[in-house]
Order: structure tokens, then sequence, then C-alpha cells
């Protein structure tokens, strides 16, 4: 197993995750690191900053 990923890797798998590309090698190294917290943490993260980037959106329209 490889060592723990860095934040460079951390973001780019959350931003794939997201979008719903990633490559093949990319997932490999993603699957072989020795820990799933960083992706977990940066993970939620992502999704409550989303889902307020859209609420503040709805709300600005609907105010409008």
């Amino acid at each position: 197993m490889a060592k723990a990923p860095g934040f460079k890797q951390v973001l780019k798998a959350v931003f794939g995750a997201f979008v719903g590309v990633q490559s093949e090698q990319q997932r490999q190294q993603d699957f072989q690191t020795t820990t799933i917290w960083p992706y977990l943490v940066a993970g939620i993260f992502a999704v409550v900053v989303f889902v307020a980037l859209l609420l503040v959106l709805v709300s600005w329209v609907v105010a409008g």
C-alpha cells in the first residue's frame, strides 16, 4: 500500500468525483492509499460548500 495521499491528490480525487470523470491511473492511486480519512473530510467539506452555494443562489434568485 502507498503512503497517505497529499493535499493535491485528495483535491483531485474529490473534484473528479464531483464531476464524474477520473482517469484509471488516478483511481488506482486513490485506492492504494493507506487511509480514507482525508478523502472523507474533503468530500464532506465539498458537499457542505456545494449545498451552501446552492442555498445562497436559490435565495438570491427568489429574492430578486
